[in-house]
Formats: structure tokens, sequence, C-alpha cells
């Protein structure tokens, strides 16, 4: 099997950002005034150090030679050498920033910001040199750490005996690489070639590897160094160091058992910059998922079920006969069990923890706080909601501008708060709770809270309701909803972390893309609270099949309210011609799908069908002309293969082969009461 290092090394850029996440996940945990967690120091250290090795192996230097320079410093502070405080850590979470943009210029061929890079290695050297107690030089990226480690004693030479494990060259690794390396220490080197393990020809596997070799190194060179070349392998060969004056037993025996070592590579004369002006896109790197080998074997096991059903339909299938009837049925019966069965296992892999989206906060809420001037603890539950990896990626950027808006305009600065009688530290919080076929998201904040009569001026100064509009004719629902309409903003003065309102179109848009919505709640000097409402997958839907004319439509089962036969003595027109439906005391809009979608006219509302949905808390009767029945739909997207449709949000192909859109209810009803709004002169959705 050849190795193709295209994929390993796609396999380094997805541990490579693991180990960032830990790196900045335990450098948070941190208390610089409290007592030191050395498993924590440790932790940091091996995330740096395999980042570092990683680097090296796929000669990636910018990023092996930055990362050097703060595992030196973290190797101080796991020896007690040197104190984590406040400013080191900031300094570190740059850092890790800093390797981020360069594993992804790696990945996409392209550039990073060489002045950060560097301004940030200058700062790392300073720090480096003033804990130093000798002010001995900084170290510099390209160039290995001096060691510490301890001296056998003696003044022989160094025996190393270097016995690779058969299977190394599957990792990466190449035992010629770390023998150029012990070369490259400048002392003198004899070396032996062992070939007793080498087998006959007709027995040799190409890729496997057969040879050992005994080493002799001029004794007046630190082990240390030595030790430090066959870190990267110690879990991929046999390894003792020894001086030559001592007996067998009492050889040192350095082998492995560290997970997190760090590869050596050739220096280069200059540090190659990775990018290579080459006609490569963002689009190189690739999305995927880490499986639980589990959910793997269920996958599999169903697959084993669903061959055995194929096999056993296609023996009914020869010479069939009317007495097969029976064992045919049960054979269909048994495949859609499998089927349903496989299509839950294979959406199952791609669901994941919404701790993926959440554990960027702690280290936002840190740099917002320090940049505020406030002080803010966040909390955090229902991080192992699960929900589809496609959802989980595009609610991210919403969230993080909802938590900017609550840290930035939400939370009061601690003297206010205190002369209110709350604590000074602000509380902003994130639950994830699942709730029917959706996953809700809150973001709350115990802030000033937003003020009615504010949005209530502003919205009229923008022109977004009609100046005769008073603040009593608003629910509140209505008035916290302003704030989603465009360029809508209360702050007095915008800030270069947010404005409360700037950007929030774009984030109910983002949401609404989604097939979710979003609301509002909020109470003066209590707090805010935004509540999300997503599908937990985008792949497939719950939907009610429903027919305009001649043609089958999907509407989403979770929009659902109820449907209703209309009687005509509850329709009222209102003034612009607008249809409402009086039910439960309630004023409902009807909305008549055949003309929304250029089908034909409805014509009288007496006896037909009114499918009452919801969304963003608004409800609106679709007018329709026969319901059918229920049914899963794989969803497919229109504006990948077409173009994007107002009031459509994709498409499926129905049992009949036939293809049949799928209603965005939201946007139908966005159209339609915005329609209705200015028609009224009255509020828009």
């Amino acid at each position: 099997m050849a190795l193709d290092m295209d994929q390993l090394r796609r396999i380094f850029y997805e541990e490579c950002r693991e180990n960032l996440e830990i790196l900045e996940r335990e450098l948070l945990s941190l208390d610089p005034d409290g007592d030191i967690d050395l498993d924590v120091i440790n932790t940091i250290f091996r995330a740096a150090h395999s980042i570092k090795g990683g680097g090296a192996t796929f000669n990636l230097n910018e990023i092996s030679q930055f990362t050097h320079v703060m595992e030196t410093l973290l190797d101080e502070a796991r020896e007690g050498k040197r104190r984590l405080d406040s400013s080191t850590i900031d300094l570190f979470l740059k850092g890790g920033d800093c390797i981020n943009s360069m594993l992804i210029a790696y990945e996409t061929n392209s550039d990073f910001d060489h002045v950060l890079r560097d301004a940030l290695t200058d700062e790392l050297n300073k720090l480096l040199d003033s804990g130093r107690a000798d002010k001995a030089s900084p170290v510099v990226a390209d160039e290995p750490e001096p060691s510490t480690a301890r001296e056998l004693e003696g003044d022989g030479d160094w025996i190393v005996l270097f016995t690779p494990h058969k299977d190394m060259f599957f990792s990466g690794n190449d035992p010629v690489r770390i023998l150029r390396e012990l070369f490259e220490l400048g002392v003198h080197c004899n070396v032996e070639c062992l070939t007793d393990a080498l087998p006959t020809l007709s027995e040799m596997e190409p890729e496997m590897c057969y040879l050992s070799w005994r080493i002799t190194v001029e004794g007046h060179i630190d082990i240390a160094l030595v030790e430090e070349i066959f870190e990267w392998v110690e879990d991929e060969c046999d390894l003792a160091i020894s001086r030559t004056q001592k007996e067998p037993d009492e050889a040192l025996d350095v082998t492995a058992s560290s997970a997190e070592a760090e590869p050596v590579a050739p220096k280069p004369a200059t540090a190659a910059k990775p990018a290579a002006k080459q006609a490569a896109t963002k689009s190189d790197a690739v999305s995927s998922i880490r499986v639980e080998i589990d959910k793997v074997d269920n996958l599999i096991n169903l697959v084993g079920e669903l061959v055995i059903t194929q096999s056993m339909l296609t023996e009914l299938s020869q010479n069939f006969s009317e007495s097969k009837i029976e064992r045919l049925q049960a054979g269909l019966d048994q495949l859609l069990q499998n089927t349903k069965e496989l299509q839950e296992s294979v959406l199952n892999i791609r669901m994941l923890p919404i701790s993926f989206a959440f554990n960027r906060f702690p280290r936002l809420i840190r740099d917002l706080s320090a940049q505020l001037g406030k002080t803010v603890e966040l909390v955090i539950e229902g991080e192992q909601t699960e929900l589809d990896k496609t959802v989980l990626e595009r609610i991210t950027d919403p969230l993080v501008h909802l938590v900017r808006n609550a840290v930035d305009h939400g939370l009061e600065l601690p003297d206010v708060r205190a002369d209110k009688g709350k604590s000074e530290t602000g509380r902003v919080s994130l639950y994830a709770y699942h709730q029917g076929g959706s996953i809700v998201i809150e973001v709350r904040d115990d802030g000033a809270g937003l003020n009615k009569e504010r949005v209530w001026k502003k919205a009229i100064e923008k022109g977004l309701i009609h100046q005769d509009t008073s603040l009593d004719d608003l629910t509140n629902h209505q008035v916290y909803n302003l704030i989603f309409a465009p360029g809508f903003s209360t702050a007095d003065v915008v800030s270069d972390v947010s404005g409360r309102g700037v950007g929030m179109d774009v984030v109910k848009r983002n949401i609404e893309d989604l097939g979710g919505h979003i609301e509002v709640d909020s109470e003066i000097d209590v707090g805010s609270v935004f509540r999300i409402s997503l599908p937990l997958t985008l792949a497939i839907l719950d939907g009610q099949l429903v027919k305009l004319a001649d043609q089958v439509f999907v509407v989403p089962l979770i929009s659902i309210i109820e449907s209703i036969q209309i009687e005509s003595e509850r329709v009222k027109v209102a003034t612009g011609g607008v249809e409402l439906y009086r039910l439960r005391d309630e004023n409902i809009p009807i909305l008549r799908l055949k003309e929304e979608f250029g089908l034909g006219e409805s014509g009288a509302l007496d006896k037909q069908l009114l499918c009452l949905v919801e969304a963003s808390g608004n409800r609106v009767g679709l007018l329709l002309d026969e319901m059918l029945g229920q049914q899963q739909v794989v969803i497919k997207s229109l504006e990948s293969n077409y173009t994007r449709v107002n009031g459509v949000s994709g498409a499926t192909i129905l049992g009949d082969g036939s293809v049949s859109l799928i209603l965005d209810i939201q946007g139908l009803m966005t159209g339609f009461l915005s329609r209705v709004a200015d028609t009224n002169s009255h509020i828009a959705a």
C-alpha cells in the first residue's frame, strides 16, 4: 500500500486544529493569580509540542519554527522556572491564532501575515530573554533549544542502538532523516547498519523497515540533544543509549511511551514560505468528521442486513409465482425497516455536539472583557446537545454576533451595575436543548435589557413604522422584532465590537436560511434572551404533501399548527383587501398560495382548506386545494442545482419519481406580511 502524503497531511491539519483548541481551552482555564495546575501546563505543552513536531515532519517550517519558541517558554513553565501571568497567557493565545492563520495558508497555498508572525516571535523572544537569570541570547525560531536535560556520568562515547518498528514508514517517518539530523549536531558519528532482521528477497515486503543501526557519537555532547532527535519516533522504535564504559545492564533505556512526540526535520537554510502562488483555493481544504467506531460498526451491520434482504428479494424474483407473494411482502417490509435504520444511522454520523460551536466563546468573552473594561462570567449548559454538522457550521457566526452584542451593549460597566444593586460581574449564558424535532439555543445576558420606547422612537426615525403608530399599538414581540430590520441600531456610538441591532438582519436571515427562527424577550435592568430554534438536520425533512392545481408541494410539518375547513362567516376583509380568518379570538391573515405561485385563481373561500403555519411568532393561513399524506423527504438544494426561488427552500423527489418543491414558510410569510404592512402602513413582521 503506497503512502498518500496528501492524506497524511490532511490528517495533520485536523490534528493540529484539535491541538490548537486544546491549547486555547487549557490556557483559558488557567488562573494567573491562583495555584498553578501542573497537569494543565503539561497538557498545553504537549499540544504545542505536537504542533511543532507535526509541522517539522511535513516541512511546514513556518509553523514548527514559530511554535518552537512557544514550546520553550512552556517547558520553562512546567519546570517551575516561569509563571504564566495574564499577559503571557494573552501572548500565547495570540500565538495560537497566528499558527491557525499559517495552517490555513498551507492548506490553501495562500499567504499569511508575516509581519504579525515576526512581531509575535519578537515578543516571545523578549519574554524568554527576560525570564533568564543569565540573560542569555534569546531563542530564535529556527535554532534548536539548548537542552537542560541530565548528563550520564562518565567520559566515554555514546552508543545509540536504534531499531525502527517494521511499520514506521506508514506514519510518514524515515530513519534516514533521523540519522541525518544526528550528523547535523556537528560531532563525529560512526554509523553501523545492522541487517540481522533482513528477510530473504522472496519474503521481503518493500514498505516494511527491516534495518537497525548502531551509532557511536562523541561523548562530550549533551545526551539531551541526542534524545531530542529521536523524540518524534519514540513510539515507533526500540531505542537504547549508553556510555561505552557502562555495563549493558546500566544502559539508559529511553524507549518511547508518549504519543505527543516531536518530529525532527532537516533545517533549511532559509524558511520556505507556504505561499507559492499556485492555482489553489480554499476549497482544497477538506471538511471531515471524526466518527466513533461504534457508529461505524452499526452502519456496517446495517449494510450487511440490507445485503441479506437484497439477496432474498433477488432469489424470490427468479421463477416468481403467486405462492411467493407472502414472502415477497415480508421481504419488502424488511427492506423498508433496513432502509429506515440505515437512514437514521447515516444521519447520526453527521450529528455533532454543539460544544464544537460553544468552545470558542470562553476566548471571545475573555478578549471582549479586557477590551471593554467589563468583568464577565460565561455560563454554558447543554453543550452535548447534538445537531447536524452543516447546521452547526452555519450557526456559529450568528451566535458569535449575538454574544458580542450581549457583552458590548447588553451588559453594563461594573460601576453602573453596582449603582443598580447588581453584581459587578455580568453574566452571559449559552443554553442548548432539544424541543420537539428542533434544537433550541438561548443567548442570555443579565444586562440593561431593551428599552421599548427607545426602540419605538428609532423605528419611527428610520421609517420602519408609520409616524402615527403609537407604542401602545405594538406588542412587546413586535417592538423587539424591529431590531432585526436592516440598519437598525439603538447604539449612540458604533463601536468596533458591535452595536445592538447592527447586522442583526443578517443574523436573522442566516437563521431563517437554515429553516429556523429567532425570538427576543427582554426586561429593563433584568436582561435579554435571544432564542433560536433550528432543525436538527438539513438532509431530511418531515413533510406534509399538499396539492395546488395539478402540482404537489411539501410543507414542513414543524411549521404546521393545524388544518381546518374554512367557514365563510369567519372570513373578514381588512383595509387594503387583506383577508383575515377569525379563529379563537385571533385574526389570521390568509395567503392564497395559488396566486402566490401563479397557478391560477383560488376562487371562493367557502369550504376550502386552510393550513395554519407559524414562523418567528407569526401565524398565517395557507389556502390549499387538497392535503395529501405525510412522509419524510430528502432535501435537495434548489439554489445549487438551479437558482434561488423566493418562497421555496429546496426540492425533493417523490416515490413516483416526480419533483416536488419544499415551501419556505418563513420566506413566504415574511414577503406576504411585508406586503400587508405596506398596504396598511403598519409594522412588518
